[in-house]
């Protein structure tokens, strides 16, 4: 293609720009391949423009910018995606460009209306391109009339709003990306805040890794932590059940996880629940006592011949012992925590009713790094189950919205934990169901092969290492590939939003929260903290009484 462009026939072409009624040419298509294709631009008409009062109009021809033509009666409207200076002419500029879909022409003022996404009919070589105005960034990124949520403004415009299609967007799974530090935790309370306004009685789980949302959904969430989470820990299944009991490995751990599944399954037989259940398994969230399965470990044991056998039951025994007398496993191994509360932890959980509050923010920072991954599973797990468990009720779908999936979701040969499974299931067969996903992560190359994908809409912030970028330019379309290569150039508060929650892909400034609605994940100003002095005696104090009390 570019020795074609070095023609000499192209080369002495007369000025590509001209006024009309239509407006100022500013190039003519050379090539088109599929959805791609090429438009000369004329450089001198670019530089003529760039002192427009409109923005839009201004920023024409740049990476990232929108240009249209004429098709018959239709307008096709095409993005930026990369620029080349030809050589030997400083006048010509080369740019490469995706088509995002086509509009119909008033006649009388010449404006766009009425546009959908992809292209019907392509324009032919030498057809003229023209600049996109506000006016027509209005008419492409309007919202029809499915119920939406308003984030933030069109770039490069003032006041073009740009909406996220709130079914489209739950119901097919999202992503949200960035770097540290480029605004994702208040990008993410922002679209929160927004699902929660457009439906107060809707219900959302928020797993919180840093305790950095509660601050921000005080007002309008439900704010759960060690202190008063009271998860109990009969709700596992087995497998997480053998991720905290059994601290063995090799063929060891198979053992282990054989003695524990038949005496969890007999305490699990001994409650009252237990007994009216005729074909019990050993996952089945009834409860029991933890005395009961360490005397079953014990009794189990006592029938052993050789004193070597013992040692799987004794690994079982005394894991389950320390567990129990930890306090900072208190909120969910707890002795108060054997009665079956399990309808009122759903309820509390899943906001079911909400009362005006429909998001939980499940705060884990408080949880002991050990069970993490085992907590988030659980509620995760509970979540999916739920809506398995409820077919045929009344449908109240739910969203997860996971902060750190690459913590749970690791890229790797095989997910071998219960987080990692029941997510990576959940975004494979979650919308079935009725079970919406929200990832939120720095590091998207980190997550398991296949789980972005799954995202029918990615949100992505700047992202610094080009591993991550990588990654995410492989899950977009083909028809956003050319907003993708500004990903590293974004400002903070900036996005690239494509997939299935958008009329097309978009470059979004997003709109400013409030002080109290916002995270809180502000970075320390280190010029002014490092000016201030005094009470650092007592501070040491405070901080050590929490930090040996293991508290808040």
């Amino acid at each position: 293609m570019t020795e074609i462009l070095r023609t000499t026939a192209f080369a002495d072409a007369a000025p590509l720009a001209t006024s009309t009624k239509t407006g100022t040419e500013i190039g003519m298509v050379f090539d088109i391949a599929g959805s791609s294709g090429m438009v000369v631009l004329d450089a001198v008409a670019l530089e003529d423009l760039g002192q427009h009062a409109d923005p839009v109009v201004a920023s024409a021809g740049s990476v990232g910018s929108q240009i249209k033509m004429r098709v018959g009666s239709t307008w096709l409207v095409a993005n930026v995606r990369a620029l080349k200076l030809l050589d030997g002419h400083a006048d010509r500029i080369a740019a490469q460009i995706d088509f995002l879909g086509e509009a119909d022409e008033e006649k009388l003022t010449g404006k766009i209306y009425n546009f959908r996404r992809g292209v019907t009919r392509y324009p032919t070589p030498g057809c003229l391109a023209y600049p996109v105005s506000s006016a027509d960034m209005t008419q492409i990124y309007a919202a029809d009339d499915r119920a939406r949520i308003e984030i933030g403004t069109v770039y490069p415009t003032r006041d073009v709003r740009a909406a996220l299609y709130v079914d489209a967007l739950l119901g097919r799974h999202f992503a949200l990306l960035g770097s540290t530090g480029t605004g994702k935790s208040t990008a993410t309370a922002l679209i929160l805040h927004r699902i929660c306004e457009m439906a107060p009685h809707g219900h959302v789980v928020m797993i919180d890794p840093h305790g950095e949302y509660a601050s921000a959904f005080r007002e309008n969430g439900a704010i759960y932590d060690v202190s008063n989470l009271q998860m109990p820990y009969w709700l596992m299944n087995f497998d997480e059940h053998c991720e905290v009991f059994v601290t063995s490995s090799g063929s060891e751990k198979q053992i282990d996880a054989d003695i524990l599944a038949k005496c969890l399954l007999m305490a699990r037989a001994k409650g009252r629940l237990g007994q009216e259940i005729s074909k019990l398994t050993v996952d089945a969230p009834v409860p029991y006592l933890l005395s009961d399965l360490t005397n079953l470990v014990q009794l189990e044991m006592g029938k052993m011949d050789r004193a070597g056998d013992t040692a799987p039951y004794l690994r079982l025994k005394t894991k389950i012992e320390e567990i129990k007398a930890d306090p900072r496993y208190g909120f969910m191994f707890s002795g108060m925590l054997v009665a079956d509360t399990m309808a009122a932890f759903l309820q509390r959980v899943f906001r079911l009713p909400g009362d005006g509050k429909p998001i939980s923010i499940i705060d884990v920072s408080g949880v002991p790094s050990e069970i993490t991954s085992v907590v988030v599973a659980v509620l995760s797990r509970m979540v999916f189950d739920f809506a398995i468990w409820s077919r045929g009720e009344p449908k109240r779908p739910i969203l997860l919205v996971c902060e750190e999936a690459h913590r749970y979701i690791p890229n790797g040969d095989k997910i071998d934990s219960s987080v990692g499974r029941i997510l990576s299931r959940i975004a494979k067969e979650g919308r079935k169901y009725g079970v919406s996903l929200g990832l939120v992560t720095q590091r998207p190359s980190d997550l398991a092969e296949g789980v972005l994908s799954q995202c029918g809409t990615i949100i992505a912030m700047r992202l610094n290492n080009d591993r991550d970028q990588a990654f995410v330019r492989a899950a977009m379309p083909e028809g956003a590939r050319g907003f993708l290569d500004s990903i590293p150039a974004l400002r903070n508060r900036e996005c690239i939003v494509c997939g299935e929650g958008v009329p097309v892909p978009v470059r979004v400034s997003f709109d400013s929260l409030e002080d109290s609605r916002r995270p809180a994940s502000d970075d320390p100003v280190f010029s002014e903290l490092w000016c201030e002095s005094g009470g650092e005696e007592e501070m040491i104090t405070r901080t050590l009484k929490k930090w040996r009390a293991q508290a808040r």
